[in-house]
């Protein structure tokens, strides 16, 4: 059972202003003192570093396709444990979710799970009293969904404020915060959406602070932590890793740094739970794995924006080859698979995979289903998860690996490698939908 005041940041379309105000109402409950959990709908790793950086906390997701429905609770409960307040920012447009799959994993699917109040945030930049009948119509689609009150973005002036005001009046939605048009807060964007933190950090500071000045001046904070105390309780326990009894724990090094900063806060959980010691480290500067490292973990990121910087960093791919060759476990996603093969974008990258990768203008993104099409170091052959593809890239495989996943995407193929002890793939998948992939991983760890 948790009672953790909450509520969700939506909007009605993508571009509205969500992560501004939910960045900037996390920083805004943190400076006054409060401990907010930062949450974020979807597969999105970008935002929670935003969010982590409001409050001082891991930015967790919240996936109902990653996870099923049935996990929403309880891992919201498990990040949430011993917060005042939490802040859950939603994706895309309230209603939109997986394609083809109704309601799944939108936000408002993920608003019901919680129990919790939503604020809609509303571009209001090139309308007045329409924008009564467009809050009408969020608030009566779906009558589980409950809009608790609208924040009112880009609105003009004055006058233009007091417009909208007076055709909300009759909506029974109450305005619970103001923001003007002003010049957009430095959160610079490119391939793949914002640029993550840990690529502009001491500038990420500055743009979380004028969100959260944006947030102090132009909203209610106490009527939104009102509404937040009006969540119904959740009737679930926290989602715990499942905890595996060790002797000694083995090495797992884990890329982090600026050309990899897309990890899932509970893998790092999963794999200490189950007797790793997980020890971060930096492709872009360090030059020799962790000392003792017995399997390598390499997630999502932008390697190709670093793609020169990685390639020099000869003793490390090095390292990173005879790892592979003394058959100790690797799992990569993404990034991770460009940077295990022979070149990406012409610069030679570790060479364990018989593939070259290559930037592309084609944008692949989306859910999927996948299906283990044998035994690898993360699943054994028939093991079923869902994944999420979201690159510019192209790999042209050669030879000598087989595929690590069957997809169905919509169509059918087959997808990554799995070689030796590597597991590669583009698919990002969420492991605490199956935690015997983080269980498997660290006994082939022990044992290899």
């Amino acid at each position: 059972m948790t009672s953790v005041p909450r509520l969700v940041v939506a909007a009605p379309a993508s571009g509205s202003g969500k992560t501004t105000v939910a960045t900037g109402l996390m920083a805004a409950f943190a400076a006054r003192g409060l401990a907010v959990s930062p949450h974020k709908v979807g597969p999105d790793y970008i935002d929670p570093g935003y969010h982590a950086l409001a409050t001082g906390r891991a930015g967790r997701n919240l996936d109902a396709y990653l996870c099923g429905p049935e996990l929403i609770g309880p891992l919201f409960a498990h990040g949430a444990s011993g917060c005042d307040i939490a802040v859950v920012e939603g994706v895309m447009g309230l209603y939109d979710g997986a394609a083809g799959e109704g309601e799944l994993a939108s936000t408002a699917q993920v608003a019901k799970l919680l129990r919790a109040p939503v604020v809609l945030v509303v571009d209001a930049s090139s309308q007045s009293r329409s924008v009564a009948a467009l809050v009408h119509g969020f608030a009566s689609w779906d009558p589980e969904v409950r809009i608790g009150g609208v924040i009112l973005n880009k609105v003009g002036s004055d006058r233009h404020e007091a417009l909208l005001r007076e055709a909300l009046d009759a909506s029974g939605v109450p305005v619970l915060g103001v923001l003007r048009r002003v010049k957009q807060v430095d959160t610079p964007s490119r391939h793949l959406g914002l640029v993550p933190v840990a690529e502009r950090r001491a500038a990420a500071v500055e743009a979380v602070a004028a969100m959260a000045a944006q947030v102090e001046a132009g909203c209610d904070l106490d009527a939104l932590a009102g509404l937040a105390r009006g969540a119904g309780a959740l009737s679930c326990e926290p989602w715990e890793p499942p905890v595996v009894p060790v002797g000694e724990r083995a090495v797992v090094a884990v890329a982090g740094g600026p050309a990899f900063t897309f990890s899932y806060a509970e893998h790092a959980e999963l794999l200490t739970a189950a007797g790793a010691e997980v020890v971060p480290f930096d492709p872009l500067r360090d030059e020799r794995l962790p000392e003792g490292t017995a399997g390598l973990v390499i997630g999502g990121g932008f390697p190709e924006v670093y793609a020169g910087e990685l390639s020099a960093n000869e003793p490390l791919r090095a390292a990173v080859g005879a790892l592979v060759r003394s058959g100790a476990p690797v799992a990569a996603e993404c990034a991770g698979l460009l940077y295990l093969c022979r070149e990406l974008d012409g610069q030679p990258m570790c060479g364990v995979l018989d593939a070259s990768a290559r930037m592309s203008e084609r944008l692949t993104l989306g859910y999927r289903d996948a299906v283990a099409v044998g035994d690898s170091v993360l699943a054994a052959a028939g093991t079923r998860m869902r994944g999420h593809e979201f690159h510019r890239t192209v790999v042209e495989p050669g030879a000598g690996a087989a595929p690590a996943w069957g997809v169905r995407a919509p169509e059918r193929r087959v997808e990554g490698f799995v070689q030796r002890g590597v597991h590669a793939s583009y698919l990002h998948t969420h492991w605490a939908s199956e935690p015997g992939v983080a269980r498997r991983f660290v006994e082939r760890c022990r044992t290899s």
